[in-house]
């Protein structure tokens, strides 16, 4: 309504001007009329304004416009670019904001994955911490409030924790420039390339990597960056003391045994806190100026205690009160190795506690550290707690200024610098220092006729001439103030005490010449008195006579006796005396008569170390600046300088050149080669690094400081001498020197000048002072330009680099140095002028190249051409550089090509030293390539092809180049992460191309046609199209839209480019038929349509070409299925590339311009075949590496590679692909201990082998062998398979095929052990225990399921001991977003449809088909269990219904099984775990029959149940028989088998049903059988049962006698009913008209016995039909002869309903209990008919013939604890593809899988007698 309104009332839009983009600070949902919805947070692009409102897009959908409230946006300085419809705008704010704010973007997505699918979390928590931190950053840097060093501060910490999180993620090296992204249009690829490497090192680094136009001249330095420790005392809980203590802090180098820094000196009161309250949480030092050497020391953290109080601290006689003593307590240390690397990564402070350990032996004090150092524990006290010292520790780098901006917070809270004894690495020109360290070492005094030894504390004193005691000019430690009288500590009872006590003396060098020290010796008495007697003194002056101060060195000071009464009020008195022997060696006659008189066996020593930039302690510098008070000296003086250390020289360098100078300017003809020298001398130290700093103090001096022309002409000609002398003089150590210094040791420029220009002249030179002048030549050229025009300056040096020696057989150091003066020249100010480059860049060039052919000085020559490209880059921005370009070009273009393609093949052939080093070089060389084709213009191109004198040349070049563009590609010169660099050099490389093309085809094509040159291109294009680094797609959109926008998608026109050039090619295509199909192939499946819309036509084109010339196009076919099959294996392609491919079928149809090419119609059917076969190929292929890159299961990956195999020996017969993934399936069997399946799988390879000599070439991992010997060890490895698989009878007949053919061979030794091993197979067979697999079946409904199980049903054979429940439990573990479907019925289209995944799993019961060796009678049950539930292609499951009304009294009358019989494609096992359902047959089982089948399979179970009990002798275990019995007995007591009498032997049933009277009949002998067989049963239970069951053994017999009265009663009663009721129309009667019964007759045999007379009923019952027994299953439910439910409407496991007899009595309902011990069982054989001669047979004979073995278990829920096992891991197999063409998979079954009864003629079975087994039971003969 708003934009209504605004329309309406006439109100006009406005374009913005200024107002072009901004930020949403507010939500706004676009509640108006065109209102446009906005986020916060979103960036929004303005069109127009009009009365408080905008109009415009965001960011994100460019194409929605709408209006929004002006205040509901903040906004953005931008820029905007081609104003109008189409313009651009970018914002205009800080590079590192923006950087920061689209990095955080991408890292978000990515950030919630860590979390969602990766698992890092620990990553991820660390990566949100930074996150955070790079927010807050943002923030301070948007505010604008920040200073310039804090905004450079803050800026890199940014970029550190951009680079950590990138490099962490596996983003893309950002190269920057002083903390900026660089452009890498704005600078060379050489700079781009140093920019990445430099960020690889270090972040530190690649801020001012390239920045190198700040050293134009004179040579680069690496100065050493110092390191400062920061260390903060924090506590000190080791309360014990309860007195003033004093904790002395320095660094301690324990392999030199000595201090490297000041102490660090804290003083705190007795109760732990500071004794200057001031000073609470300011207990902080900085250890400054430590260089990389000293962190690379043995350093301890050494902190002393000292406390001030009594004598002896436990004893408070020992000394009164008042007198305070120092007194050595304790000490703590901390290793720097411990923390060092700890301190080094983290950039705040780290907490770290000490233990204090008190000495044992205060005569050891001075050596405590180390003892605890070494663990000496024996000398010194462990704490009795672990509390101690607690300070935190922090690395600092840098200048200390800069340190100091850096870290403003640590200096602000007072912190102590506590500096290095002695000078830092680097010695900086303001450093002003007067710094004595003295320590006190130790001491030997008299006992002075005491009987214990003395309590000595030494004072000392700063005295000035007069006597004046300085103040403040002592201190014991940084932290504390200066102190006027130092005191030491005392040592209890030692007259030889050790204190090792350092102190600093910061004495004013205005007083330091007069000064001396005096130390005072006392004895301290621990009486009442407490008093402190003086006995002795010491004194040392600090200056010698001559002026020096004390030497760096340990002194032995005399000690001179004094008393208490002494005074020193004259000092006079004894400084007259010696202080030392050296001194008492310069005054031997002392007058006996003086005051002090020294004491000669008492001695005190002393070390002392001078630090001071004003004072010097050499006597020779000494002696120089005061030369003129020995003028007959100065030619020694001058020639002793050079031995003066550098330190003292640059302390005072200025004094010295003034001295200098005025001794040339005395005598100049005398003094001045000596001058001369010295100066050379000086300015060569000063190259030095560690006084690279004073650098300008010498170039200060040179310009303001000296004038003198005759100075100058004196050196010149000192210098001219030099040379002139320089091919007579043997040693030219001193003219080298002179050679290196020439700008200040030679004058003026113009003297410089004439110099080298004499130097240039003359000849010959020696090569060591060549060396020196051209490496220092390029200094001079700064000087040069003040005096002379540039070109004037680049003639004279062109003229000087020209007269080097043009051969490089000069020696390599000689190259070295040539090289390193060009680059010098290079890197000078005088080669960025045009006009001067042009003049030299000829003759660097020209030196260049000499190397590069040669080979030599690769590094340096790269590094030359870096610069150059740099230089040129730059200027190009500025100026034309055409004619740069253009030498460059014809100097180095294909030298460098050469020089490329030498250092590849070497990195290829490890022939290369170091890999690094080559890699460095490659990196250097390809980026100077690089560099130089970017600079290239079309105009250069067609310059140098059109400079080739020949064909031959310009191949030789394409073919060149060419190939080192491909191995760029293939190498990887570039890191993965280094994009930057990767997108520029393809832009590059298609850039060249594109030039080069042109050349191609016109010197190259019809008669000229050159094949290599065509395929070098061909090759070319297709690498780089599929380089990792242009595939877009993996990247984010934001970053593929800034490629987009910067190169466009180069895939795209490196297509179109090599499509064009196929074109061009014309009748030349058939050349690369089939050659280039695959790479073409590799093209296509880059997930790129405009790519493969180009590619697919070449296809065609490849096919059509083919089909004119040899009139078929089998060689296409054949290339392009292998190399499809490889590249997708190798995860190229995807779902959209198979729909593309199919478009070639419409290139045969639709399109009239290409069907015109075709000749014949078959073409085109052939072709579409050909492309739909591809086409199904592609599912396959593509499902395949689905599944093998995918987190998939074994299962699946097996699933994938059998429906793969199936596809190439189906459909597309290609051998060796299907021979290929033989092997893969193979492995995966075996990784998975398939072992069946896997010897299945190689078996399909060793069928296609013949017992032939053919040798076959090598294969896979089969060497070069005769097929015979192939077809063996694969036989060989089959058996070995089978034997693990624990399938022995598919293992023997290739056992007799090997036998066969050894025996053919008479090798006897290999047919001896397969005869065993066959042997070995029997033995197995009969003696292993094989467990019997279940077997389920599997649908996949859904379109989510992979196409080679989308809506297929299979059979899967289950691991051992796996039950229906973990099968379910394993296939949703494999399948997590499947359902699984609750009922057994086929589902409806829709579920087929969805996109969804439904799961439908039963168990089913198999069809045996071996069923000939299940009916004999002597096969043991453990043979017959293998064919039970092998070779298996037929399965059955059954589920319940009710057809018409339900009788609810007995449901069994209405009870019918419908029966499901599944037929799979190929039987179990096979090659795979599972098959694909093929066909499904239904029928459905009436409930007469359903309950002749419930008895049979009863009947059985109690035979195979009693079989295994009747041979024991000893009762036992057998609670089974028990269970089982009574659930028979019970059951049909309560109901059970008198349901089917009420049901079927009803008169209205019998009536009604007239053709089921045979049915009837077998029912009710079925009945009497198990009558009898529960008599045999009972029997030997009675045998077995335990006395305490004979209760339930009583129970059970008189149960029995019920049951046997009313089944005699009812069928007796049926005998007559259905006499009377069917007459006539039935043949016989129902219980006597059954042949086996009539044969026999039916006797009944009365015992008397305690439980009374029992009937046993036997029949000879026969069945017609055997394999009835095996197609009929059990009803489920309520249908089985135990007590269960009926369950019609459900899922029924038809594995658990063949356990007993039907009852519906509600208390045996799902009796878990009673069921605990039944054994579930499987279809069976009847026993046989065994039939004696009138006599009863043995029926302990008959059954012990009839064994079978443990039974099946299934999956009924009421299994026993014992059936209930664990589940074998998931391995589960598939078979797909067409059934009809696969012979291979079944032919195997029939020849060599399905191994026959052993070929030997069985003797006839001959009943044996049998007698009865008890003597309470009858039993007639034939029972079954």
């Amino acid at each position: 309504m708003k934009y209504d309104w605004l329309i309406g009332n006439n109100i006009m839009w406005a374009t913005t001007e200024e107002e072009k983009i901004g930020v949403v600070i507010c939500s706004f949902r676009g509640c108006v009329s065109h209102g446009l919805t906005l986020e916060i947070g979103e960036t929004v692009q303005i069109l127009e304004k009009c009365e408080g409102w905008y109009r415009g897009f965001t960011t994100k959908k460019p194409t929605v416009k709408g209006i929004f409230p002006t205040n509901y946006v903040y906004l953005k300085r931008a820029v905007v670019t081609n104003r109008g419809q189409y313009e651009t705008v970018v914002p205009l704010e800080d590079p590192v904001v923006a950087e920061v704010t689209s990095t955080l973007q991408d890292w978000a997505v990515l950030w919630k994955q860590l979390y969602v699918q990766k698992h890092k979390v620990d990553l991820f928590y660390k990566l949100c911490h930074v996150m955070n931190e790079l927010i807050d950053l943002r923030r301070q840097l948007i505010s604008g409030h920040l200073t310039q060093d804090q905004t450079c501060d803050v800026k890199r910490h940014i970029t550190v924790r951009l680079d950590w999180g990138n490099e962490h993620l596996g983003l893309d090296l950002v190269p920057r420039k002083e903390f900026e992204m660089v452009d890498a249009d704005q600078i060379s690829v050489s700079d781009l390339y140093k920019m990445h490497l430099s960020s690889r090192h270090s972040v530190q680094q690649s801020t001012t990597q390239g920045d190198s136009l700040g050293h134009r001249h004179g040579e680069a330095f690496r100065i050493p960056v110092p390191h400062h420790l920061f260390m903060n005392l924090k506590s000190f809980t080791y309360n014990t003391i309860g007195e003033d203590t004093d904790i002395l802090f320095s660094l301690y180098d324990l392999r030199e045994g000595k201090h490297i820094s000041e102490k660090f000196m804290v003083r705190l009161s007795k109760n732990g806190g500071p004794k200057n309250p001031e000073k609470m949480d300011r207990l902080c030092a900085l250890f400054t100026d430590l260089s990389n050497k000293d962190m690379k020391r043995d350093l301890y953290i050494i902190s002393q205690f000292i406390r001030t109080g009594r004598m002896l601290l436990n004893d408070s006689k020992k000394g009164p009160p008042h007198v305070q003593y120092r007194r050595p307590y304790g000490c703590a240390v901390l290793a720097m190795s411990d923390v060092l690397q700890t301190i080094s990564e983290m950039k705040e402070e780290k907490d770290f506690v000490l233990k204090v350990y008190t000495c044992n032996n205060e005569n050891e004090w001075c050596q405590i550290h180390e003892n605890i150092i070494r663990k000496s524990s024996t000398k010194y006290t462990a704490p009795s707690t672990n509390y101690g010292l607690v300070i935190s520790l922090q690395l600092l780098r840098g200048e200390i200024e800069q340190v100091q901006k850096d870290n403003p917070m640590v200096f602000n809270r007072g912190v102590a610098i506590t500096r290095k004894v002695g000078f830092p690495d680097v010695i900086m020109p303001g450093d002003i220092r007067n710094d004595l360290y003295l320590t006190l070492e130790r001491g030997d005094f008299e006992r002075g006729g005491k009987s214990v030894q003395k309590n000595i504390e030494v004072t000392m004193y700063v005295l000035y001439a007069d006597g004046e005691v300085l103040k403040d000019c002592i201190s014991l430690g940084t932290g504390e103030v200066c102190i006027t009288e130092y005191r030491s500590f005392v040592l209890y009872h030692n007259n030889s005490p050790r204190w090792s006590e350092i102190l600093k003396l910061p004495i004013p060098i205005d007083r330091f010449r007069d000064s001396h020290l005096r130390f005072e010796f006392r004895h301290c008495s621990t009486k009442d008195k407490g008093e402190k007697k003086l006995f002795g003194f010491a004194f040392t002056p600090l200056m010698r006579e001559d002026g020096t101060t004390l030497t760096d060195e340990s002194h032995e000071l005399y000690v001179y006796k004094c008393d208490d009464n002494t005074t020193f009020s004259n000092h006079a008195l004894y400084l007259g005396l010696p202080c030392c022997k050296d001194d008492f060696n310069g005054c031997p006659n002392i007058p006996s008569s003086v005051i002090f008189q020294r004491s000669i066996k008492e001695t005190l020593w002393i070390s002392t170390q001078l630090s001071s930039t004003k004072l010097t302690q050499n006597v020779d510098l000494l002696a120089l600046l005061k030369w003129k008070a020995h003028t007959d000296h100065v030619m020694d003086i001058l020639g002793r300088l050079r031995h003066v250390n550098g330190e003292e020289i640059v302390k005072f360098l200025q004094d010295i050149l003034d001295t200098l100078f005025s001794i040339l300017d005395d005598n100049t003809e005398k003094y001045g080669p000596l001058v001369f020298q010295s100066l050379v001398f000086i300015i060569n130290l000063l190259r030095d690094s560690k006084y690279y700093h004073f650098r300008p103090v010498m170039d200060t001096y040179i310009q303001k400081h000296f004038a003198g022309a005759l100075a100058y002409k004196e050196l010149i000609r000192c210098l001219k001498c030099y040379m002139d002398r320089s091919a007579e003089v043997v040693r030219q150590d001193h003219i080298q020197d002179a050679m290196k210094a020439p700008q200040p040791a030679h004058g003026p420029p113009a003297g410089s000048l004439s110099c080298s220009q004499a130097w240039a002249s003359a000849s010959p030179r020696p090569a060591s002072l060549s060396a020196a002048l051209l490496n220092s030549f390029p200094a001079i050229f700064d000087e040069l330009l003040q005096m002379f025009t540039v070109q004037e300056v680049a003639e004279f040096v062109r003229g000087t680099l020209g007269s080097m020696a043009s051969t490089i057989h000069i020696g390599q150091s000689m190259d070295v140095v040539k090289l390193q003066s060009i680059s010098h020249t290079v890197d000078s100010r005088l080669f960025f002028f045009p006009e001067s480059r042009r003049i030299l860049l000829p003759v660097v060039l020209h030196h260049i190249h000499l190397h590069l052919r040669q080979q030599k000085e690769l590094l340096i020559c790269s590094g030359i051409l870096s610069r150059i490209f740099s230089i040129i880059k730059t200027s190009s921005l500025e100026c034309s550089v055409l004619e740069d370009v253009e030498m460059m070009v014809e100097s180095l273009l294909d030298i460098l090509l050469q020089t490329l393609l030498s250092i590849m093949s070497k990195s290829q052939s490890q022939e290369a030293g170091c890999p690094q080093c080559t890699a460095e070089i490659t990196g250097e060389y390809v980026s100077c390539l690089l560099s130089l084709l970017r600079q290239m213009s079309n105009i250069h191109f067609q310059q140098i092809l059109e400079n080739f004198q020949s064909r031959e040349e310009l191949k030789e070049f394409l073919l060149r180049i060419f190939c080192v563009f491909r191995n760029l590609m293939k190498l990887s010169i570039f890191p993965r992460d280094w994009n930057v660099m990767r997108l520029l050099t393809s832009n590059i490389i298609v850039t060249t191309t594109q030039h080069l093309s042109p050349a191609l085809h016109k010197n190259f094509t019809d008669s000229d046609f050159d094949f290599k040159v065509w395929n070098s291109y061909f090759s070319l294009s297709v690498l780089y199209i599929n380089q990792p680094s242009l595939q877009l797609e993996n990247l984010s959109s934001a970053k593929r839209k800034k490629v987009l926008d910067k190169y466009g998608d180069m895939r795209v026109m490196m297509a179109y480019e090599l499509f064009s050039m196929w074109q061009s090619l014309g009748e030349n295509k058939i050349h690369f038929i089939p050659g280039m199909i695959g790479p073409f192939l590799g093209v296509t499946l880059v997930p790129q349509e405009e790519v493969r819309n180009i590619m697919i036509p070449i296809f065609h084109d490849m096919m059509d070409w083919e089909q004119r010339k040899n009139g078929n196009f089998k060689q296409v076919e054949a290339e392009l299925i292998d190399k499809l099959d490889s590249l997708v294996s190798e995860g190229k392609g995807d779902e959209n590339y198979r729909e593309l491919f199919s478009l070639l079928t419409q290139l045969f149809g639709p399109y009239p311009s290409l069907l015109e090419k075709i000749e014949q119609e078959t073409w085109r059917e052939t072709g579409i075949s050909f492309v739909t076969s591809v086409t199904r190929l592609m599912e396959r292929l593509l499902d395949y590496r689905d599944c093998m890159k995918g987190d998939e299961t074994e299962n699946k990956k097996i699933g994938c590679t059998v429906n793969l195999l199936n596809f190439y020996k189906s459909e597309i017969n290609k051998e060796e692909m299907y021979i290929r993934y033989i092997h893969k399936l193979c492995d995966m069997h075996l990784q998975a201990e398939n072992y069946s399946e896997a010897a299945f799988t190689l078996l399909l390879y060793c069928e296609l082998l013949q017992w032939e000599e053919r040798p076959l070439r090598e294969f896979l991992h089969y060497p070069t062998q005769s097929e015979w010997h192939r077809k063996e060890g694969l036989c060989r490895k089959v058996i070995h398979y089978f034997n693990k698989g624990k399938c022995w009878e598919y293992g023997i007949p290739l056992c007799r095929e090997l036998g066969f053919q050894y025996e053919l061979l008479y090798d006897y030794q290999s047919l001896s052990w397969i005869r065993k091993m066959e042997a070995a197979f029997y033995d197995n067979i009969i003696e292993q225990q094989r467990l019997e697999p279940e077997f389920f079946r599997v649908g996949f409904y859904g379109r989510k399921f992979p196409f080679f199980l989308r809506n297929k049903e299979f059979v899967c054979r289950g691991h051992d001991y796996e039950r229906l429940e973990a099968f379910q439990q394993r296939m949703l573990g494999e399948f997590p977003q499947a359902i699984a479907m609750q009922h057994p019925n086929l589902p409806e289209e829709a579920i087929l449809q969805c996109d969804a995944q439904y799961l439908q799993i039963y168990a089913v019961n198999p069809i045996p088909e071996s069923l000939d060796v299940l009916q004999l009678d002597r096969v043991p049950d453990r043979i017959k269990s293998f064919y039970r539930v092998n070779n298996v292609r037929r399965f059955r499951y059954d589920r319940p219904f009710h057809k018409g009304p339900k009788d609810h009294e007995n449901e069994f009358k209405s009870l019918w099984i419908e029966r499901t019989t599944l037929t799979l494609t190929h039987p179990l096992p096979g090659i795979s775990r599972w098959f694909e359902v093929e066909t499904r047959d239904l029928v459905e089982v009436s409930p007469l029959e359903n309950a002749i089948s419930v008895l049979e399979n009863k009947n059985h179970e109690l035979r195979t149940l009693i079989s295994q009990y009747q041979h024991k002798r000893l009762p036992g275990n057998i609670n089974l028989l028990s269970m089982c019995l009574n659930g028979v007995i019970d059951a049909a007591v309560n109901g059970g088998i008198a349901r089917y009498q009420e049901a079927f032997f009803d008169m209205e049933y019998i009536a009604s049903h007239p053709d089921d009277s045979e049915k009837i009949t077998q029912l009710k002998d079925l009945m009497e059988e198990q009558v009898h067989i529960l008599g045999v049963g009972l029997a030997v239970h009675e045998k077995l049962v335990h006395p305490e069951m004979r209760p339930l053994h009583k129970k059970l017999t008189d149960q029995f006698q019920m049951l046997r009265s009313s089944l005699c009663h009812g069928l007796a009663g049926l005998d007559k009913l259905s006499s009377a009721c069917l007459g006539a129309s039935t043949p016989r009667g129902l219980f006597t008209a059954h042949t086996p019964m009539s044969s026999e007759s039916i006797k009944l045999i009365h015992r008397h016995s305690e439980m009374g007379n029992l009937l046993i009923l036997t029949d000879g019952l026969l069945v017609e039909h055997p394999e009835d027994v095996y197609h009929i299953q059990p009803s489920p439910s309520s249908s089985s002869l135990r007590s269960t439910h009926s369950a019609p409407s459900q899922m029924i496991n038809p594995t658990g309903s063949r356990v007993g007899s039907p009852s519906l009595l509600d208390k045996y309902k799902h009796n878990r209990e009673m069921l605990m011990l039944l054994p579930s069982q499987r279809d069976h054989a009847m026993y046989p008919n065994i039939i004696g001669n009138g006599q009863p047979t043995n029926l302990q004979r008959a059954l012990f013939h009839q064994v079978i073995g443990p039974c099946k278990p299934c999956s009924d829920p009421n299994l026993s604890v014992a059936e209930k096992v664990l589940t074998a891991p998931s391995s589960w197999s598939l078979d797909s593809g067409t059934r009809e063409t696969l012979p291979f998979l079944s032919t195997h079954v029939g020849n060599v899988m399905a191994p026959p009864v052993p070929p030997r003629n069985l003797p006839p079975v001959t009943p044996a007698p049998y007698t009865c087994i008890a003597h309470q039971y009858s039993i007639r003969p034939g029972w079954q």
